[in-house]
């Protein structure tokens, strides 16, 4: 246990517990209250309330007499109704983010403050609404905390409380028990948890399991950071059969293997095999200008991740096949924490458009789909769609989910299939011949798939958005230099501004037209009478 200096001696130990919505943090904060109490200690908790999830936190303060009331000569403390800022022995945080939000309100000091958060993410609307990677890096946030910590305590909290079946804070109290921060002993904790009488097996596995976790690192403060991504989940890769990893250089087998096990789940062997043929021919364009593999195969490798996420493209049978699996409805039941007896009820809202029926269709008959659809449109009227609930508990629902699913062998002769193989093969030409001219401009072009992402509207502006940079900025390979930068610049440029103002400035800055404003139906409502 950590003993505290000669001049803390009589000073309260100060504790902040921040939370997201509905993680337990008023559950954490009352039980640390009740250990102190239990251990004959004097406590204050207060609490400052807000909104849930990102508009707002909710902190809990704590402040606890570092020596017990027998020893205090009938004296009682003073404690304060407040944190201050810089004069925290203690932070305890459910979330990466939010920690280093505390940091930046200046509560943490690094000379003082011991941190303990979670490494786990919940995402912020601001990081969300990027079409490229809006994410703040997790390595950034881990530096800020060693930075400005005494000492820290950083790992994957929420999926070690799911692993044991319980609440986030029932891992953070193990976690501070094991800090050796507070004169409690490990049983004293866990008789307080016995005694809130909720849960108490599934807590007192996540408390042992952190407390264990914790008490085994302290001695190694240096790994951190290895120990924080330790705790992050991350997917087994896929394996690459011996075949296929004969004809691609090892650099490139965990990324063309997840491709492949991706098109053989989405459709087919066949369009496994189209896949990697694909693939292969990339492959050869970068041999041919870097035989030796000098740039670790980028090209191939980040053609490999962008044509599987564009090969497996949403359709409404992809979304069907997606709700209806066995593993979907284990997943809903564990983030509900439902019991093996309880019953629970999953209802999916479709509202399919004439778009994503003629999708289905064949070329011609979707062209006069959505030709009579464009008159609809231009008469003034709304797009026809048909809202549905499907209850995906229910033996019906999930009937009609399974037979949509199971539409995918028909996929092949729709024209959203046709033409997106074609959008496909004229980036891959692109990609092969911007190669051959150049390693850098091959290399910007194959990144260029990143554009394609989401579903609807959103899908279909990364495709126009696409075609423009491939007629304009990769108009020829003769000289290959002056298109890397603009193609780089557009590509960012597009990712990052979702209305693309600075799309269109990027194009024009690098000599290319802004692209055509897209034609907007006007819709006319006839005035209401004034009552």
């Amino acid at each position: 246990m950590t003993q505290l200096p000669d001049a803390r001696a009589d000073r309260p130990i100060t504790v902040l517990i921040c939370a997201l919505g509905g993680e337990g943090g008023a559950v954490l904060s009352q039980w640390l209250f009740e250990t102190a109490l239990h251990c004959g200690h004097s406590a204050q908790s207060t609490s400052i309330p807000g909104v849930a999830q990102r508009t707002g936190a909710t902190t809990y303060y704590l402040e606890i007499h570092p020596r017990p009331d027998a020893e205090l000569g009938g004296r009682q403390p003073v404690f304060s109704l407040n944190p201050v800022p810089g004069a925290l022995d203690l932070l305890v945080s459910s979330e990466l983010l939010e920690t280093v939000r505390q940091i930046g309100l200046g509560m943490v000091s690094p000379d003082r403050t011991m941190v303990i958060s979670s490494s786990s993410r919940t995402l912020t609307v601001a990081e969300k609404m990027p079409l490229g990677d809006g994410r703040v890096k997790a390595a950034q946030l881990l530096a800020m905390v060693q930075r400005y910590s005494r000492e820290a305590r950083v790992f994957d909290m929420a999926a070690l409380a799911e692993q044991c079946g319980t609440v986030i804070s029932a891992v953070l109290l193990g976690a501070v028990a094991a800090s050796g921060l507070l004169p409690f002993a490990r049983d004293a904790y866990e008789a307080v948890i016995r005694a809130s009488g909720k849960g108490v097996e599934a807590s007192l596995r996540g408390f042992a399991q952190a407390y264990d976790r914790v008490a085994t690192e302290r001695a190694q403060q240096a790994a951190l950071l290895q120990a924080a991504e330790a705790g992050v989940r991350s997917a087994a890769p896929a394996v690459l059969p011996a075949a296929l990893a004969q004809r691609f250089p090892a650099a490139t087998h965990e990324m063309v293997g997840a491709g492949h096990a991706r098109m053989l789940e989405y459709q087919d062997a066949a369009y496994a095999a189209l896949y990697v043929e694909r693939l292969d021919r990339v492959l050869q364009a970068e041999r041919s200008v870097d035989p030796e593999g000098t740039h670790g195969w980028s090209i191939t490798r980040e053609t490999a991740r962008y044509l599987a996420l564009w090969m497996a493209f949403d359709d409404i049978v992809r979304v069907a096949d997606l709700k209806s699996r066995a593993s979907r409805l284990q997943r809903v039941r564990r983030e509900v924490k439902a019991a093996e007896d309880e019953l629970v009820y999953v209802y999916d809202h479709f509202k399919p458009g004439v778009n994503e029926l003629a999708a289905l269709l064949p070329q011609g008959l979707a062209d006069r789909l959505l030709r009579w659809e464009q008159r609809r449109l231009e008469a003034g009227k709304e797009p026809l769609a048909l809202p549905l609930k499907v209850g995906a508990h229910t033996l019906s629902g999930m009937l009609a989910l399974r037979v949509l699913a199971s539409l995918k062998r028909l996929r092949r002769w729709g024209s959203r299939y046709r033409q997106e193989q074609l959008l496909i093969e004229r980036w891959l030409d692109s990609v092969e011949r911007g190669t051959r001219a150049s390693w850098a401009l091959g290399h910007e072009i194959a990144q260029c798939g990143r554009l394609i992402k989401g579903y609807g509207a959103t899908n279909e502006r990364g495709k126009h958005n696409l075609r423009h940079v491939l007629d304009h900025l990769v108009a020829s390979f003769d000289r290959p230099e002056p298109c890397v930068e603009a193609i780089r610049a557009a590509r960012e440029a597009a990712l990052r501004d979702e209305s693309g103002k600075d799309l269109d400035q990027a194009l024009v800055r690098h000599g290319a037209p802004p692209r055509p404003a897209q034609a907007q139906p006007i819709r006319w409502y006839k005035r209401r009478p004034v009552s």
